[in-house]
């Protein structure tokens, strides 16, 4: 991973009709199924996070069925941890301080880090999604590249969560 510096800042979202602005200092993304297809980075997805990168701490947590997760990731500005199960993202989460925590992932291993996050972003690719990540996301998106665009753009969040 190529070295950064300590720039990010966080992204602030007001939602009308919500009592707090969310303030969004990590982007925390699943692997396989979510920002890659069997194995491999999904197209428009590097330079998301090249552009992500710049604002929030990106970091990829993985079981990384495939074993390509930190090869493919290398030359991009994020971190790669490799776990063995769901709970640990979600422990992850809690030691970044859930509350400014947005998660993006498709899966069940992917609950407990959408339990601790303040977005969840549920993401319906290729390997489709959890029927019970679903119900705890707190967004659904058909793609990861509108996952990505709404954190990138986040209006399109205050379009979808006012209330």
């Amino acid at each position: 991973m190529p070295e950064r510096e300590a720039v990010p800042r966080g992204i602030t979202v007001s939602i009308p009709g919500r009592r707090r602005q969310l303030r969004l200092d990590c982007v925390v993304l699943d692997f396989n199924g979510t920002i890659a297809a069997d194995g491999k980075l999904v197209p428009g997805v590097a330079s998301r996070l090249v552009r992500l990168a710049k604002s929030v701490e990106v970091v990829v947590i993985t079981a990384d069925t495939f074993g390509t997760a930190r090869r493919t990731m290398r030359d991009l500005p994020v971190a790669v941890r490799v776990i063995r199960a769901g709970a640990e993202k979600g422990r992850f989460a809690v030691a970044h301080g859930g509350g400014r925590v947005v998660a993006v992932g498709n899966g069940v291993n992917d609950i407990p880090l959408f339990k601790a996050a303040a977005l969840g972003i549920g993401v319906c690719g290729v390997e489709g999604a959890s029927a019970e990540l679903l119900r705890v996301s707190t967004v659904v998106v058909r793609n990861v590249i509108d996952a990505l665009d709404l954190i990138l753009q986040p209006k399109r969040l205050v379009a979808t969560l006012r209330k």
